[in-house]
């Protein structure tokens, strides 16, 4: 495996990392709402035009593009698993940036998944 393909799955990651991390801030920013069939156009709505929302959905949309090429060069079983370390960064991250209860179960659970990631990655 290339070492610029590894970079394209890691670009690929920390794109969709940034982009649920900024849908999960710009969502908070829209305040408490109801869980209506009433009340969710109007909460789309708004969520439509909020710039973090918009930037999740950009770096969502450019990791898509980036994965393209990734899945273009490489084997989907080595490069699928690899994406696995999102859940990692952005469990990190959350607890870090929005101060999230990351609990000892849950970071058993990261340590499991990056070590299940270095031996697909070692294959």
């Amino acid at each position: 495996m290339s070492y610029v393909i590894l970079g394209l799955i890691f670009l690929d990651v920390l794109l969709n990392v940034a982009g649920q991390l900024s849908l999960k801030f710009g969502m908070s920013k829209m305040g408490n709402f109801a869980l209506s069939a009433a009340n969710l156009p109007a909460v789309f709505f708004k969520a439509a035009f909020n710039p973090y929302v918009l930037m999740g959905l950009f770096c969502y949309g450019l990791g898509f593009l980036v994965w393209l090429i990734v899945l273009a060069k490489a084997e989907v079983s080595y490069a699928y698993p690899m994406i696995s370390l999102g859940y990692v960064l952005t469990a990190l991250l959350a607890w870090q940036l929005f101060g999230e209860n990351v609990t000892f179960i849950r970071m058993a659970g990261i340590v499991v998944t990056c070590l299940g990631v270095f031996i697909i990655a070692r294959s």
